[in-house]
């Protein structure tokens, strides 16, 4: 439910720069098309000042928020070897009572950091699916009674295109207008029955 008032935003951003609002366009030519910056005009990695501050609460956004702390467990070298993380765990009751729920879970997954240039925000956490089965409850072992399934959840994001500054429609170079996208991002993971025996 802490994530409500952050989609909600989000979904009322994209319909403002899609309908209402040309001042969130990046300063929408006549015929409605987002304003082309050059690369001086906006560094790489930045969006647009204007969308910014009107307020958009990406942070909010479980994708964007767990960013920072997936980071700097791998920094502080926290983060378990890949090799370790990408196997379907054996679970132990006395080892999970202070996990957190991506690790209790009986379909558990790890969080990566993808990175995107063209996009903004550029890192999001995506969830990965540790099992194909999922794990038995009784015996802490994986089953394949029931199937692991990625959890999906739209987010919209700045897209970077490039784009013509001086009207001829072929792209000026080094130049680039941002463009809303919804995206699909794995936040977690659940077990289902499988589609067939």
């Amino acid at each position: 439910m802490t994530l409500l008032p952050g989609l909600l935003f989000l979904t009322w951003l994209h319909t403002c720069v899609a309908h209402h609002d040309p001042s969130l366009r990046g300063h929408a030519h006549s015929h409605g098309t987002p304003h082309c910056y050059s690369a001086e005009e906006l560094p790489l990695g930045q969006a647009p000042p204007h969308l910014l501050a009107r307020g958009a609460k990406w942070g909010q956004a479980l994708p964007v928020a767990l960013v920072s702390s997936l980071e700097a467990a791998s920094h502080r070298g926290r983060h378990e070897r890949p090799s370790a993380t990408t196997q379907c765990p054996v679970l132990r009751s006395e080892e999970v009572l202070e996990a957190d729920t991506h690790q209790r879970s009986i379909s558990p997954w790890r969080y990566r950091v993808d990175t995107d240039e063209d996009r903004y925000p550029q890192k999001l956490a995506f969830a990965e699916c540790l099992c194909r089965g999922c794990i038995d409850a009784r015996t802490g072992r994986e089953t394949a009674a029931l199937n692991s399934v990625r959890l999906l959840q739209s987010l919209l994001v700045l897209r970077r295109r490039p784009c013509s500054r001086d009207g001829s429609g072929l792209p000026t170079p080094g130049a680039f207008a941002f463009h809303t996208e919804f995206i699909h991002v794995p936040v977690g993971c659940t077990c289902v029955l499988p589609r067939s025996v």
